[in-house]
């Protein structure tokens, strides 16, 4: 599986989605520093909303293949400028978080990535569990077996 940096501003649902894309159970967790996870990198908000801890997310990018830039649903604003990702020396890709929630604006903030440079967007509910299984296929390599396939070959061994 492709190695994934999420990053975001507080609040974005990073730590949310890690949780939900390992499969665990959902509980709030503020993200303190840099946590890294098998195949994801998990990134505290304050990092992406401050100059002086921006560069450290560059840095830390070398590990990853993919850059995750997430944006809430419920937003009032971009956390990025226009044209950002033409920066980056990883793939990017735009995930929208919160589609679930009653205040969801999912196009605004479709086009506010766009904006940004993402031209793959994810819409996902770590809660209901919409569009994680997207996520996944997507950073999926040759070889990969997923948890759903492997329950699956084991039902059909049956």
């Amino acid at each position: 599986m492709r190695k994934i940096m999420l990053l975001g501003r507080s609040e974005a649902g990073k730590t949310t989605l890690t949780q939900a894309l390992k499969g665990e159970t959902i509980t709030y967790h503020k993200t303190q520093y840099v946590n890294y996870y098998d195949v994801i990198i998990d990134t505290p908000g304050e990092y992406a909303e401050s100059k002086t801890l921006g560069g450290a997310l560059a840095i830390y990018s070398f590990e990853a293949d993919v850059i995750g830039m997430l944006l809430s649903a419920i937003e009032p604003y971009s956390l990025y400028p226009p044209a950002v990702c033409a920066i980056a020396t990883r793939e990017v890709i735009g995930i929208v978080t919160k589609i679930d929630h009653k205040e969801a604006d999912i196009e605004q903030a479709k086009e506010w990535l766009r904006l940004a440079g993402c031209e793959k967007i994810f819409c996902v509910s770590a809660y209901t569990g919409e569009g994680i299984s997207d996520i996944l296929e997507y950073l999926k390599e040759d070889g990969d077996i997923l948890p759903w396939e492997a329950a699956k070959a084991n039902d059909d061994a049956l």
